[in-house]
């Protein structure tokens, strides 16, 4: 667990929890067990998809992958394990009362089950979505797209703001998730292995569908403009203080790894 979690990374879901908390008014030490929580999860999704029986990646973050050390029983474990610490440090140390910390165990839920990160997974496995843009924008809404909308949706959790400006904030959420995947699938065909930390050329490898392979790379370049655009529309019209969000939105258009 911890050769995975500590090893670097740029911990991007649970900083947007906590710039999503400072624009709301919302003390970092509030979303500290919920952001955490996230980051447990994410690790736990690499952790399960390097494996042989999935994406069978050998580096990740710059240091062989989990099952690659351990092996591929302990690697489970190690999976498993931190999706139950994720859920007990929600439930331990989540300050709010009942209400948010089932509001936030409820995100989180929503974000990794079947309606979210796993049943996507699943479909990426299938090869759903090849060829097929709204079939491939549904697969990656789910499997990449909904763990960073709930790093969003825990911060609305404990801020409860009006509806009008939640609803401003779920649409950030969702362009904000896009970009992070349609620029992943660019990185794929275009990055370095060394800058990335990974392997590259994995999704052609698997045949998987991405932007790439369904839209071509300079039409998946012009989607990520289209999309960090309208990210950065929805932010100015929320208010309070959203510059480290334009930041971060910025940072996933502008990444190299």
């Amino acid at each position: 667990m911890r050769h995975s979690l500590l090893a670097g990374g740029k911990r991007f879901r649970p900083v947007l929890t906590l710039a999503c908390g400072q624009a709301l008014g919302v003390a970092d030490d509030v979303l500290l067990p919920a952001a955490a929580a996230i980051e447990l999860i994410h690790t736990y999704s690499l952790i399960h998809d390097d494996l042989p029986a999935m994406d069978d990646d050998a580096l990740r973050r710059g240091q062989p992958t989990c099952h690659v050390v351990f092996g591929e029983d302990t690697a489970i474990l190690a999976g498993d394990a931190l999706f139950a610490e994720a859920m007990l440090l929600v439930c331990e140390h989540q300050p709010g009362g009942p209400d948010v910390v089932v509001g936030v165990l409820a995100e989180i839920s929503r974000a990794t089950g079947v309606g979210g990160m796993v049943g996507g997974q699943y479909l990426d496995l299938r090869g759903a979505g090849r060829g097929a843009g709204d079939a491939m924008r549904r697969v990656h809404a789910l499997k990449t797209g909904k763990l960073i909308a709930a790093s969003v949706h825990v911060a609305l959790t404990v801020a409860r703001p009006e509806p009008h400006i939640e609803a401003a904030y779920r649409a950030y959420a969702r362009d904000l998730g896009l970009l992070f995947q349609i620029v992943d699938d660019i990185l794929d065909v275009s990055g370095d292995e060394v800058s990335l930390g990974k392997a590259v050329g994995g999704d052609a490898r698997l045949d998987k569908a991405t932007y790439v392979s369904v839209y071509g790379l300079e039409r998946a370049r012009d989607l990520a403009g289209e999309t960090h655009a309208r990210a950065r529309a929805e932010l100015e019209r929320i208010p309070g203080r959203t510059s480290d969000l334009m930041d971060l939105t910025d940072m996933v258009f502008d990444r190299r790894n």
